[in-house]
């Protein structure tokens, strides 16, 4: 029977390291997180699982559980902050602080800024062209990009910073604060209120300039190939329209090139592609921009 594989900490040449070698790189990796953090664990292992994805073969614990815990514990953690700092916001300013801080797109350059997914353990090559694909995205944007950027960014790097989080506040016996306190150094730049205000999401700030004006936005989407196109209509009357690998993103981005054309351009330097409009693949999907309630 062959030995069980282990699974490599970084890919290279798609040669797995013996378990001697996986050893000694798991603890190497403990201990540079530790450095990045200024915190020492009490249990290692917690740190050990945190690192570990689903796609290492024959491990019994991933970071699933603790990236659960940890989602939870930024979300009070940060609310938190925000309640303090902003004794006379409303909680749907709140609110949308939150999600600003604790997105998907914020918590993943938070990976890459401190380099994490090099201490991964993983075994898919998939899922490093991906990564590597990202980076290199990252790397190019002039400025942070917390809403979403020109492709749809690997979950596994905002999961990474959550079951990170999450191995800090088992180790700190659920505290908190002192979680906060470890951890909010790794998630500068905070997004605060006032760079939320003068960064709004896209498409709300669409749908509310186009409100204010009396104007019905629509966004239509069509497939071609690989790519997936939306299309904006002010009235009926086409605005823009830009593609993407995944629907939601290609919402984003024409949202963006839609305020551009319209009224205001929330990134200057922003590079939408543009696609030629054609009649005959419309009504593929047509979607209403709906208001955002308020409160809570």
């Amino acid at each position: 029977m062959q030995p069980p594989e282990v699974c490599a900490m970084v890919t290279d040449a798609n040669r797995l390291p013996p378990p001697e070698e996986e050893i000694t790189n798991t603890a190497t990796s403990v201990q540079a997180v530790e450095e990045l953090l200024k915190y020492r664990f009490k249990n290692t292992k917690l740190l050990e699982e945190a690192l570990t994805h689903s796609s290492c073969p024959n491990l019994i614990t991933n970071y699933q559980r603790l990236a659960f815990v940890g989602d939870a514990a930024l979300g009070l953690a940060i609310s938190s902050y925000f309640f303090m700092t902003y004794p006379d916001v409303d909680c749907g300013k709140l609110t949308d602080l939150r999600s600003a801080n604790v997105s998907t797109e914020k918590l993943a350059r938070v990976a890459v800024r401190h380099g994490l997914y090099e201490y991964l353990r993983r075994d898919s090559a998939i899922l490093d062209e991906k990564v590597k694909e990202f980076v290199i995205t990252v790397q190019q944007e002039e400025e942070m990009e917390f809403y979403g950027g020109m492709i749809k960014t690997p979950k596994v790097l905002a999961d990474i910073v959550e079951s990170v989080m999450g191995a800090v506040y088992l180790d700190c016996g659920f505290d908190v604060n002192a979680v906060w306190v470890i951890f909010r150094g790794l998630l500068e730049p905070i997004i605060m209120l006032n760079t939320l205000e003068e960064q709004p999401q896209p498409v709300t700030m669409l749908f509310g300039l186009c409100k204010k004006d009396g104007k019905q936005v629509d966004v239509e989407h069509r497939k071609e190939g690989d790519k997936n196109i939306a299309s904006v209509y002010l009235d009926g009357q086409f605005i823009a329209s830009a593609s993407s690998e995944h629907k939601e993103n290609a919402k984003l981005q024409v949202a963006k090139a839609a305020l551009k054309e319209l009224f205001y351009n929330p990134c200057d330097k922003m590079d939408v592609e543009f696609v030629p409009f054609q009649r005959k693949k419309r009504d593929v999907e047509s979607i209403t921009f709906q208001k955002k309630k308020d409160g809570c």
